[in-house]
């Protein structure tokens, strides 16, 4: 027999010994090891049978003996595979700790030789990857010699697959487990260009992936092709290699804080002025706004220096701020919100005083029963404090109800904090061209949530027309979700760029366009069932106190909120045409009492001027006053306008009453057949006033949408 024969042999009589009496397998096998110690199929039958019987010091030492002797034998390296796949899985299973066991009994320098032997072997680029990351994250030294290059290679990679977004697992793998070895090893010496490349890196990634929408994959996207790489006893396809792809919520735990690491690592290795590396976003901000009253006196490379910091430093802490604020105005936008409990906001023009804004007058004693009667009402709601707001700069605030709202406070301080972020990266010329490059880099354009801030931004700063182009401009970036979404919530989402380009057309003067806007809202609405109810005390408070300045407000868009806010600007809309000195123009007037029903009795002393205006003229017509009027309080002072005391105005209130007074006209001006219609009329009236008062409103809005519009100039 030859002695290959002779070594098959014994393998043979070893393998059939084993489930019997493993001792006597092992006695087979040293013998056989004995006679014939260059036979690689003994030394691995020895190690399977310590392997599969879990021993983990000798299976290791049998590991090191195979390795050292046979390193070119395929099988070798099958084995040390399913290891190291082992070693790269956080998995606690029993037969995967057992192989972490058997490579730590392995000496250093054999580890190390292997895991970079085992990267050679590998032909995947990600496998490659994290075999190069395994070995330095055990072998730190190693980073100076491999690190550059992984990251290097990470990047190239993601460059090859034109993947269309930063958040993927090769740029994963570089900002979360690569970058920190680089940045945090002092025995690197790296250009600061290359540092500030690596950091704009980790921004873009962990700002794309804190801002990613909704319909986000859960697994980060990466190489088309199949394959993959095998971990003990399962396969998993390359998209889901990186840890942790299959849970949304802990894929990056802390992005912020983890790129304020990043940041204050590289400031200090590029030797930022006053970088400690321990800052906050705001400590950070704070910082960059002392440096710019020194930027124009610096020259050269401090003033490079000093440029990156105050643009990279103020660019971050921009886009987080925006982040937060558009989370709390628009939440559906990100990922890990559900979008049927997320209410978005829209900033519009404060409306508060659209009450208060007309000159105050005495009221004639003739009405001094209903002043009373109002004024009993009103009392109610006087003694609450102003609502609760927040405004810094430019002498504006934003309103916002605390209650609906509890992180209100937080959420406009990101708004302010984003405001003077972006003022000053627009401060000086160098500052605005650095930034508009990191912007064209990361596209930016495209990103709709920082799209609607700067429109939220442009509109707080007063400029409408610019901001009605934004608006227009935004339509194209909705979501297609939102698109083929035809859910009530969508809808309002929808409404909100509406309702913004009404307010800033009422803003400019131009109330015809912003109806139109406001009556396609109202369109698509419906209102409540029940009947409405009286504003909250919080909400009153902003409203019985004149405020000066152009105030805004944040109003959540929900159709209980969305529809009172449409028929207060309708409001504001047409009281400046009915009350101009020196015109006449019942139909606006008329639209006004309509309006003024809602929030009763916050609108007495502007329905009250009204009806003065009506005495002094001494006639009114509208004709579809008992189409919509239905509250009591003003059917009183209607009836009572047409008696002695009330001056005997001539109101033309029905449907062609005043043909009949041009036929029938009496000694008084009005024909007792008329002057009876009136009455019934009336007493009609009355028993509406129980009526779904928002339902009347929204049929006013819809029935008379073409005269409302054509009212207006």
């Amino acid at each position: 027999m030859s002695a290959q024969g002779d070594c098959d042999f014994l393998v043979k009589r070893a393998r059939e010994l084993v489930p019997k009496d493993p001792w006597a397998a092992k006695a087979w096998l040293i013998t056989a090891r004995t006679l014939y110690p260059a036979d690689f199929n003994i030394q691995y039958e020895m190690y399977m049978i310590e392997r599969n019987a879990e021993r983990t010091s000798s299976a290791g030492r049998l590991l090191y003996d195979i390795f050292i002797n046979f390193p070119e034998q395929p099988v070798v390296w099958r084995e040390i595979t399913v290891i190291t796949a082992a070693l790269r899985n956080d998995s606690q299973d029993k037969h995967a700790l057992f192989l972490k066991g058997v490579f730590e009994t392995l000496p250093g320098p054999v580890q190390c030789q292997m895991l970079l032997k085992a990267t050679e072997q590998c032909f995947n680029t990600l496998e490659k990857a994290e075999m190069h990351l395994l070995l330095l994250k055990r072998f730190p030294e190693s980073v100076v010699q491999h690190g550059v290059s992984l990251g290097e290679s990470l990047l190239e990679a993601e460059n090859m697959q034109d993947l269309d977004t930063p958040v993927n697992c090769y740029r994963k793998l570089f900002v979360c487990d690569v970058l920190p070895l680089i940045i945090n090893n002092m025995d690197m010496r790296l250009p600061a260009s290359l540092l500030h490349k690596y950091m704009h890196k980790a921004a873009e990634f962990y700002i794309g992936y804190v801002t990613r929408g909704p319909c986000a994959d859960a697994q980060l996207p990466g190489p088309q092709e199949g394959g993959g790489l095998k971990s003990p006893g399962k396969g998993r396809g390359q998209r889901g290699v990186i840890d942790g792809l299959t849970e949304k919520s802990s894929l990056v735990a802390e992005p912020w804080e983890r790129l304020l690491e990043i940041v204050g690592s590289v400031g200090l290795r590029c030797e930022w002025q006053g970088e400690k590396g321990t800052r906050t976003y705001s400590e950070l901000l704070q910082r960059v706004k002392e440096l710019c009253r020194y930027l124009p006196g610096l020259e050269g490379e401090n003033f490079s220096r000093c440029c990156a910091q105050i643009v990279t430093c103020s660019t971050l802490v921009l886009f987080r701020s925006a982040h937060f604020y558009i989370s709390t105005v628009q939440p559906s936008l990100f990922q890990g919100h559900n979008s049927l409990g997320s209410t978005p906001w829209v900033l519009v023009e404060d409306l508060s005083s659209v009450f208060h804004d007309i000159e105050p007058e005495r009221l004639s004693g003739k009405h001094a029963h209903k002043k009373r009667k109002l004024a009993d009402g009103r009392e109610k709601t006087m003694s609450s404090d102003d609502e609760d707001a927040l405004g810094k700069g430019r002498g504006r605030h934003i309103l916002v109800s605390k209650t609906e709202m509890p992180a209100w406070t937080e959420t406009l301080e990101h708004f302010r904090t984003a405001r003077e972020s972006w003022d000053l990266l627009h401060s000086h010329e160098t500052l605005e061209s650095e930034f508009n490059k990191i912007c064209a880099a990361w596209k930016t354009e495209s990103w709709l949530w920082f799209r609607i801030f700067l429109t939220d931004m442009i509109i707080y700063q007063g400029q409408y027309r610019k901001a009605l182009s934004s608006l227009v401009q935004l339509s194209s970036l909705q979501p297609q979700q939102s698109q083929n979404t035809h859910t009530s919530a969508s809808n309002l989402e929808t409404h909100r760029a509406l309702i913004q380009q009404a307010s800033c057309h009422y803003a400019l003067g131009e109330y015809r366009l912003a109806c139109e806007k406001l009556l396609e809202v109202v369109s698509g609405l419906v209102p409540q069932t029940q009947e409405a109810t009286k504003p909250s005390e919080e909400q009153t408070r902003g409203r019985n106190k004149a405020k000066k300045g152009n105030d805004l407000r944040l109003v959540p868009c929900t159709s209980k909120d969305i529809l009172p806010f449409c028929l207060q600007l309708m409001l504001a809309c047409f009281k400046l045409r009915a009350f101009t000195d020196g015109s006449r123009d019942d139909l606006s007037l008329g639209h006004v009492i309509v309006l003024l029903q809602h929030d009763w009795p916050q609108g007495e002393t502007l329905f009250l001027k009204a009806v003065d205006k009506i005495c002094d003229q001494g006639s009114f017509q509208y004709e579809n006053f008992f189409n919509y009027v239905t509250n009591i309080d003003m059917l009183e002072e209607f009836a009572y306008l047409r008696t002695t005391e009330g001056g005997r105005v001539q109101l033309e209130l029905l449907p062609n009453q005043g043909m009949l007074i041009k036929h029938h006209t009496v000694t008084r001006g009005i024909t007792k057949g008329v002057k009876e219609d009136f009455r019934l009329a009336m007493e009609r009236q009355v028993s509406r006033c129980g009526e779904n008062l928002l339902a009347v409103l929204h049929r006013f809005c819809i029935n008379e949408k073409i005269i409302l519009i054509q009212s207006l100039p």
